[in-house]
């Protein structure tokens, strides 16, 4: 019976081993016959370029089939949670700890310097056409105006050469060079390069959804992500010609993100470095708070600085992922970036992060995939360090409440730059949360007679059917509710203060 019982184990388990060869050899095939169809395709779509337009194709495909090929690479989840490492202790350095560099050598710091913003994204999500840069963010004043007026009053302080990159998309570049023509009097070198043109992939065959490069099907085509940066930015021309010139550094940032201004410690930081603390890479973080529980944050990860983002994260650790008090910091997507130390990688194509998996339902209800990559999660591949910076470095605007807190008086304005009001007791952004009468710019702007004073808001809840009259003033927690059917509009000069507002008008003590 017992050498029964043994054969029959062992043929279970020959079986067990044949089924599992067999499933891997399956997977392999399809990979392999997926890559090929890909590229077959590619080959028919690249026919179909405009002349003039073949080896701009060929380079993006070249991009997008390296970029398929890591996607069917990859295996589970890119991180073994219990492989994540306590972060070292000089690996996220204080801000206040950084050295102030001498000022009469700050053209010299400065002339190092190139700075981009990521200017692919429309403005949709606040109901406008067009590039985002261009919404008018502060007096009328545009995220492209205001990006373009901090570079030109450092150029002009310090007499420096600080250049201003614009990496565009294919969405947003022909309208942003029509605005780029008001700045040809200003101390600003503009330059723009434009990411990757990929193609969106049916999720079922895997295979591109668009017949050809020159279609106005732009349903059909995505940019891949902000990681992009580093091969279109070689692609350009214009990373080699900055090392020509003497550039050593770049700074990227979103250009939503008004608080991510050019900051001398930071740079001196890189160019002047503390004793064994030499950085090609450094990313700025900030504290977490629970509005930023989905944010990104660096570990210490198989003996490397790496960024983690929620997508990364397995189910059953992300409550853990969101806690405060075990991260505690989240990437602002401010970095900086020695040029020589991307060349390099580059020419070593060494360059590797993890490949973002976007799922997308079109018009038509067709399932798609867009691959992407994030420009922060190539800090693995360099001498790194993070920067935990104050807050006020990270002021994104990505919806109308955001808005409404840099139209405020909560900031002030200077050579382009926002700095919280001195007059705010507490340095802290109030908590506002705009319903979705309030989602389009242009509508949000006709609810306001004129911006609230802010200056002593805490919170800020508006529901429903709202509009404000001029002068009105909110403190403390307010909360506006107006049900379906009602409409409630704040007098000129209403004061606010710990109020409920309700349907009726009825004003409650909070």
């Amino acid at each position: 019976m017992a050498a029964l019982a043994e054969a029959q184990r062992k043929a279970e388990a020959d079986a067990a081993m044949r089924t599992n060869k067999s499933v891997i050899e399956f997977q392999t095939l399809a990979k392999k016959d997926a890559k090929q169809a890909l590229k077959v395709e590619l080959e028919k779509l690249k026919q179909t370029a405009p002349p003039g337009e073949t080896e701009k194709a060929t380079k993006n495909f070249e991009g997008f089939k390296d970029l398929f090929s890591r996607f069917l690479q990859e295996k589970g989840p890119s991180v073994e949670w219990d492989e994540i490492q306590p972060l070292p202790q000089d690996a996220v350095i204080p801000y206040k700890e950084l050295q102030e560099h001498d000022t009469e050598n700050i053209k010299a710091l400065l002339d190092k310097l190139v700075v981009i913003k990521l200017n692919g994204g429309l403005g949709t999500s606040m109901g406008c056409k067009g590039p985002k840069s261009v919404i008018g963010v502060r007096s009328e004043l545009t995220f492209l105006d205001l990006a373009v007026q901090q570079i030109e009053h450092l150029n002009k302080k310090y007499g420096s050469d600080v250049p201003l990159v614009l990496m565009n998309s294919f969405n947003t570049d022909e309208d942003t060079n029509k605005v780029l023509r008001k700045y040809d009097s200003c101390q600003v070198q503009i330059s723009t390069f434009n990411q990757s043109k990929y193609p969106r992939i049916n999720k079922d065959s895997l295979l591109p959804i668009a017949k050809s490069v020159s279609s106005d099907d732009l349903e059909a085509w995505y940019p891949p992500g902000h990681g992009d940066i580093y091969e279109s930015f070689n692609n350009s021309g214009l990373l080699d010609a900055f090392i020509r010139q003497g550039k050593e550094f770049v700074f990227i940032s979103n250009i939503d993100n008004l608080g991510a201004t050019v900051d001398n410690k930071i740079l001196n930081f890189l160019v002047n470095p503390p004793n064994g603390t030499g950085s090609e890479f450094v990313m700025e973080v900030t504290d977490k708070t629970r509005a930023d529980v989905k944010g990104g944050t660096l570990i210490h990860y198989e003996d490397k600085l790496r960024l983690l983002e929620i997508a990364q994260v397995p189910k059953e650790h992300v409550d853990e992922f969101k806690s405060v008090s075990k991260f505690r910091v989240f990437n602002t997507n401010n970095i900086w970036i020695k040029l020589a130390a991307i060349k390099r990688n580059l020419d070593n194509k060494s360059l590797d992060m993890e490949v973002i998996v976007n799922n997308k339902t079109l018009d038509n209800g067709l399932n798609v995939i867009q691959l992407e990559t994030a420009v922060g999660a190539a800090i693995k591949n360099f001498e790194a360090h993070g920067i935990n910076v104050p807050r006020s470095r990270f002021l994104p605007v990505k919806k109308t409440s955001d808005l409404l807190l840099v139209m405020s008086n909560l900031y002030t304005m200077k050579a382009g730059s926002l700095k919280m009001n001195p007059h705010r007791q507490f340095k802290t952004t109030p908590l506002v949360k705009l319903g979705t009468h309030f989602d389009k710019v242009n509508i949000f702007l006709k609810r306001f007679g004129s911006i609230p004073n802010l200056i002593e808001l805490d919170h800020l809840t508006v529901s429903g059917d709202v509009t404000f009259g001029k002068g009105v003033v909110l403190k403390g927690t307010v909360i506006i509710i107006a049900n379906h059917g009602d409409r409630i509009d704040i007098p000129p000069g209403a004061l606010l203060e710990n109020k409920i507002v309700s349907g009726n008008l009825r004003i409650l003590d909070h």
